[in-house]
């Protein structure tokens, strides 16, 4: 039996929690979107001085910046500035598409076309007859996949490009490894490695050798990266975590120190740490509000699914 309070608490609950799916739009309002688009490049890249005079290099830099913007919204899960920096990102895509059709060796066609075509071919389990039944499956094919292809890479590694961050190339490249055989039999097993790694990047900083202790610092982290990859966590993900976390208690101090009238360089490191453990116990204590919060909600929908007539 359902109680009159109930249904009208279920409603609240899907009208302020729900998607609203309504305000999705039609595959053909989408195509009439993306057209749209194409006609604003056309026009600016004719009539404005700016967009007549970008060049591929010219662009380079700033592409990259609204990449890294585009990283921060996601960091932040701010679905707002996420749809506001895709369209930076797909801006300069199309950007560069309309700069090879002024050259004649591309358009934009040719981009969806030759992008279609690649995930056709890299998924055989769903337009061919090759059984992959999970994710791990469907990567073990990838790199082998990858290398078929007419333009592909022609070795395991040669498609890491080098201009990634560090970690993030350490990664892939221990990644891309692992898809032809080549990791550990037995993950556990990694930790004598970062253990060894530790030991020799130690003994080198007692030396006080720096060139030594470089290579012996890049050995560790690389054990370390390795670790993560074998434990399905992303390291880069975990840093990035990590300096937040670091950037929030940091300024929590900062806005105490502002809010008291004594400046940082004045406060004695037992002040400084008395705030950071402050700021480390709130943040603590908001997670288990939220932790119990989004149990409720997690209740309170199994409960409305499961109503008894």
């Amino acid at each position: 039996m359902i109680f009159p309070y109930e249904k009208y608490l279920r409603q609240v609950f899907f009208c302020t929690f729900a998607p609203n799916m309504e305000q999705m739009h039609t595959k053909e309002e989408k195509m009439a979107a993306f057209g749209r688009l194409l006609d604003v490049m056309d026009r600016l890249r004719v009539e404005c001085p700016w967009d007549r005079k970008q060049t591929n290099d010219s662009l380079r830099p700033n592409t990259i910046e609204e990449v890294y913007e585009l990283c921060d919204a996601l960091i932040k899960d701010d679905s707002h500035e996420i749809c506001k920096e895709l369209g930076d990102v797909l801006l300069h895509i199309v950007f560069y598409s309309r700069i090879g059709e002024e050259k004649g060796l591309y358009d934009v066609a040719d981009v969806c076309n030759k992008l279609c075509d690649k995930m056709i071919f890299r998924h055989p389990h769903v337009y061919g007859e090759t059984v992959a039944k999970s994710a791990e499956e469907v990567l073990d094919n990838w790199e082998q996949i990858k290398q078929k292809e007419k333009d592909g890479n022609k070795t395991v590694l040669g498609g890491v490009p080098a201009s990634l961050p560090s970690l993030i190339k350490a990664y892939r490249i221990q990644d891309k490894a692992r898809h032809v055989g080549f990791d550990w039999e037995e993950k556990q097993d990694v930790w004598t490695k970062v253990r060894e790694e530790l030991d020799e990047l130690e003994a080198e900083f007692k030396r006080e050798d720096k060139s030594r202790s470089e290579k012996e610092l890049g050995d560790f982290l690389f054990s370390v990266i390795n670790a993560a990859r074998l434990y399905h966590l992303n390291p880069d993900n975990a840093l990035e975590g990590t300096n937040q976390k670091f950037i929030r208690r940091f300024n929590y101090i900062e806005e105490h120190s502002i809010k008291i009238g004594k400046p940082l360089t004045e406060m004695s490191l037992a002040e400084m740490d008395n705030l950071w453990n402050e700021a480390k116990s709130k943040e603590n204590n908001q997670i288990n509000k939220d932790y119990e919060e989004n149990l409720i909600c997690s209740n309170c929908v199994y409960c409305c699914s499961n109503d008894s007539k």
